[in-house]
């Protein structure tokens, strides 16, 4: 996909250290500003910070992560369902005990959306009768699938999965069109693999030996438990043929270019492209039919895929069409399909020791299917008013305080900086919920039947994507449901989005300190509202359109800034080299984009907490000012940890820095050291004319 909505997600952990704790800034007025007889206890230790889960023996300019975290970090277990544990997850887990109560007590007549959730969440957890059923509910797809006679057959099959959202080599999606983002276009992009990344097939991956082993044992099992001889053999074969596919596939960092994954074909020049491949047939099957363009996002990739599915063996076909079917069914399926699916995705690839609790994946088949019908119940029981004025006041100041980042850059010329701040002008922020809920009428959840719902939920959003083409361009529409712990900005409608389930201590919370909360979810905001000015958002202009608004001299300033950025984070190495294994180093490349929103993000919340204060002076709480309490606002937000097997797979995956280097963020800031004085000689510390800027 072209890299247009970017979410703020969890990376991994990092980073240690020891030394001396830091110096105090002189005091100010010890009288908290929030003070009130009538004001709650912050969530989080006096003033919305946890001080008992500091390490004041590692100096902060040595490790700020862990001068804020350490002892949260040595004290804190990973739960045994977890491939890994942080705020964000702990925000989750109770945003998901409270969905939890709301599925668990949904009710209403027949057809209404209470009644969906109920049916499709009580047939999901009746595990007796799924087992009972065995493969019945998903053996007419594989019978189809043993009846496939030619390369029609497969790409008729492979146009069904893509309706279903089950994984095939040539995915379907409907998004804006980057060049025209008035309108909608199908995009057309590379898929069909087993495990997260084309890196992982690499045999000179070390790091991910055992997950390939473990791989091939995963579609080895699969085949057993549906009866099927010579599991071993068959499930080599289709790995060789993943491994085929994974060859030709782009890497994240190549798709992370908006220049090179925009490349709009008419069909006549689709057909050309890739000549392997019936295309009428694929684009009538997957309700593609008249449409007069597509966006070919990996143009490469597409035309190796159509070769492959017309050159390689029909038999290998379909059994690796028997994969994918297993593989999304399995988890409606009895236990021993759960149990293989979670020993491969869960145990080998992000060492996590349990499988989350049923009800837990209950509540997630739910969210995903009926999101928004639960946000509506979630948002009118946990999201006040007074919570949603606070943060669009927020949003205001952030986007107050980029503005003057804007007019203070000195490196920007005055054309580049005017269609900039026409661009902030023209954001669209979008706070808690949805303006228009989703209509879930033509939904049909069938009671005992979990495998079908879940296909027909698939279906059901699939056609609702569908739906979209030719029709006009829908402003309102979120990405998120509003009990997510996330947030995200979308280039083509150049909007920054906040769910109600991030609203929450300790990234925001109505009585800690406005420090904590500027350095926690004013950086959240920040983030968000940088991510139109990094190096890809950047090349949307204010309408949302893929367009240069850059002079040539700016442009490559701008360029030169994050290629520092770039060169810093490639020099962190959260797993070391041992024993004959090369280190496991961040990929500057790849996390880019979100490094820049970091720094920025970081940047201009402190210029909007500055603002904040009117020009007085921030109270003293605890010994720390106003300015200390803003970075460790920020460096708890981020304390967290993974597993050793996820730390590897999302170094390789995630755009996203690990966390312990996301908290390291600060080094780049004069502010911080003002703040906490590092010496010359700390691992932190860099001289003023290596610290990046950049917005």
């Amino acid at each position: 996909m072209t890299p247009r909505l970017s979410p703020l997600l969890l990376a991994a952990l990092a980073a240690c250290g020891s030394s001396r704790p830091p110096s105090a800034a002189p005091a100010a007025d010890p009288t908290p500003a929030f003070a009130s007889p009538a004001r709650p206890t912050p969530e989080i230790g006096a003033w919305g910070f946890d001080l008992e889960g500091m390490d004041r023996t590692v100096a902060p300019g040595t490790d700020f992560f862990r001068y804020t975290n350490g002892r949260w970090l040595a004290s804190t277990p990973i739960p045994a369902d977890r491939a890994m544990y942080a705020n964000f997850i702990a925000v989750a887990d109770r945003a998901e005990q409270r969905t939890r109560q709301i599925i668990e007590t949904a009710a209403g007549p027949p057809g209404s959306e209470g009644q969906k959730i109920a049916d499709l969440y009580q047939a999901f957890m009746d595990e007796a009768a799924i087992e009972a059923q065995g493969t019945a509910p998903i053996q007419a797809e594989l019978d189809r699938i043993a009846q496939i006679k030619d390369v029609s057959g497969v790409v008729r099959q492979l146009a069904a999965n893509a309706r279903r959202s089950v994984a095939t080599p040539i995915e379907r999606t409907v998004d804006q069109d980057s060049r025209d983002p008035e309108h909608y276009i199908a995009n057309i992009g590379q898929g069909g693999l087993g495990l997260p990344d084309r890196d992982m097939y690499d045999v000179k991956a070390a790091q991910f030996a055992a997950v390939r082993a473990g791989y091939l044992k995963y579609i080895a099992t699969l085949f057993t438990l549906v009866g099927g001889k010579d599991a071993e053999r068959r499930a080599a074969a289709v790995y060789a043929l993943e491994e085929k596919i994974a060859a030709t596939h782009w890497t994240r960092v190549e798709n992370r270019d908006a220049q090179k994954t925009y490349n709009k074909r008419t069909i006549a020049e689709l057909a050309k492209l890739a000549p392997d491949l019936d295309w009428k047939l694929w684009l009538d099957a997957t309700g593609l039919a008249g449409q007069p363009a597509v966006d070919v996002l990996e143009p490469s990739a597409i035309a190796a895929a159509a070769r492959l599915i017309r050159r390689q063996p029909l038999a290998v076909w379909r059994d690796y069409l028997t994969l994918r079917t297993l593989d999304a069914a399995a988890p409606y399926l009895g236990k021993a399909f759960v149990d293989a699916r979670f020993e491969m995705y869960g145990k080998t690839l992000g060492g996590t020791p349990e499988p989350r609790p049923r009800w837990k994946r209950g509540v997630e088949q739910v969210t995903s299917a009926l999101g928004e019908a639960v946000g509506k119940l979630y948002v009118a029981r946990y999201f006040t008013p007074q919570t949603k004025a606070r943060a669009d006041q927020l949003v205001g100041n952030l986007l107050a305080a980029m503005g003057q980042r804007l007019d203070a850059l000195v490196w920007m010329g005055p054309e580049t900086k005017a269609r900039a701040k026409a661009k902030l002008a023209t954001y669209n922020p979008k706070i808690g919920y949805p303006k228009r809920w989703r209509d879930y009428g033509a939904l049909t959840v069938v009671p005992g039947d979990a495998y079908g719902n879940a296909m027909r939920a698939n279906a059901f959003e699939d056609d609702r994507q569908l739906a979209k083409l030719g029709q006009p361009l829908d402003r309102d529409e979120w990405g998120m449901p509003p009990m997510m712990v996330d947030a995200y900005y979308n280039a083509s409608l150049n909007e920054i989005v906040f769910p109600a389930g991030i609203l929450q201590a300790p990234f925001f919370d109505a009585a800690a300190d406005d420090a904590v909360n500027y350095g926690s979810i004013g950086a959240v905001i920040g983030h968000e509202i940088s991510h139109g000015f990094d190096d890809q958002g950047a090349q949307f202009d204010a309408k949302g359109v893929l367009a240069n608004w850059w002079t040539p001299a700016d442009a490559e300033k701008f360029h030169a800034a994050t290629q520092k950025l770039v060169a810093q984070y490639s020099a962190y190495c959260p797993v070391p080299a041992a024993a004959g294994k090369p280190a496991l180093c961040v990929n500057g490349e790849l996390t880019i984009g979100e490094n820049i929103a970091d720094l920025a993000g970081l940047t201009v919340a402190y210029d909007a907490y500055k603002l904040s204060l009117g020009g007085k002076l921030a109270p003293v709480l605890d010994g720390f000012t106003g300015d200390q309490r803003f970075f460790l606002g920020f460096a708890q937000a981020w304390r967290g940890m993974f597993r050793d097997a996820e730390l590897a797979n999302r170094l390789a995956t995630d755009p996203h820095s690990p966390v312990g280097l996301r908290a390291q963020t600060v080094r780049n800031l004069d502010a911080w050291y003002d703040a906490f004085r590092p010496k010359p000689s700390d691992a932190l510390y860099l001289a003023p004319d290596q610290r990046v800027k950049i917005w």
